[in-house]
């Protein structure tokens, strides 16, 4: 019986040795490195000192940045509600559709994968600038309204394009955009996992519908919801493409900054410690939803 067991543990061993030393070069070693240089300073443009100082958190946190993070956690909340929102109706009609409409359903909830981020921020862009589709559409409707006014004598104002690119407004709907399946596939998972009787049974007893998925369907997916949360909170927070192309000069968000560290201010210290910082923040969230998940699976047993 040992002998299997040794054998067993010898093969996991083995086969566990190549991806563990792929994290710990090219994950953990450049993570601790990055790490380190957030206790350092610059002493020339070049050289950078690890001394153990704290210079680069203090200068972090400075207001000017905290109200950079404050914004970055705004944006990512407002994704993330929104996300939410729209989402859940969307994971309950595919959880409870045909076979066949599902898989169609989750096709085109995946489809935004197979293109890259760039080409998709960039068909966004398109739609919202001056000239886009979107204000083409809105002067085009508003031609027409124009034209039935005149018939009644009536003058309205002509048609402006409104400024819909490189607002804070586009940097959210462009997250949404993003992050959108991510929110669904958990939800969607949670759902289709339902146990469908006990809301059958909840409508046979007389509950309506709004209070049975107030008092069946929502607590019973609250670990797709926590995790849906999770997949898209984190990820808007840090999120660097999407404000860098559809906001403006105060749609800034942390990521922004840190890369400005990195590459254009040469101030490898202060960017890192900004880096850590949105780590620190990434590991509290993570904690909170491990927490609630642990209290929502001791109130369910």
């Amino acid at each position: 019986m040992d002998k299997p067991v040794a054998g067993a543990r010898g093969l996991f061993a083995v086969l566990a040795v190549p991806p563990a030393a792929w994290l710990i070069a090219f994950f953990l070693a450049p993570l601790a490195i990055v790490w380190a240089y957030s206790f350092g300073q610059n002493v020339s443009l070049t050289a950078i000192v690890v001394d153990g100082s704290l210079g680069a958190y203090a200068h972090a946190l400075e207001p000017l940045y905290l109200g950079i993070i404050g914004k970055s956690l705004v944006f990512a909340v407002a994704t993330t509600a929104l996300c939410l929102l729209i989402g859940f109706p969307v994971a309950v009609a595919m959880a409870f559709a045909t076979p066949r409409t599902k898989a169609w359903l989750l096709l085109l909830v995946m489809l935004p994968f197979w293109t890259n981020l760039l080409i998709r921020t960039y068909a966004l862009m398109a739609a919202l600038r001056t000239e886009g589709y979107v204000n083409q559409t809105l002067g085009w409707a508003w031609s027409g309204v124009v034209a039935v006014m005149a018939m009644f004598k009536l003058n309205i104002p002509t048609f402006h394009p409104l400024t819909l690119l490189h607002t804070d407004g586009a940097v959210v709907l462009g997250l949404v955009y993003v992050q959108l399946p991510f929110m669904i596939l958990p939800l969607y998972a949670a759902l289709d996992r339902l146990d469908r009787s006990l809301l059958e049974a909840s409508l046979d007893l007389g509950a309506g519908q709004i209070s049975a998925f107030a008092r069946i369907v929502a607590p019973m997916t609250t670990s797709g919801i926590l995790s849906g949360v999770v997949l898209t909170l984190i990820p808007s927070i840090g999120a660097y493409l999407t404000p860098d192309l559809l906001g403006g000069p105060s749609s800034l968000m942390i990521a922004n900054v840190i890369e400005r560290q990195f590459r254009s201010a040469d101030d490898w210290p202060f960017g890192a410690a900004l880096s850590f910082l949105l780590m620190y923040l990434t590991v509290v969230c993570v904690a909170a939803q491990a927490l609630a998940a642990r209290a929502g699976a001791r109130r369910s047993a």
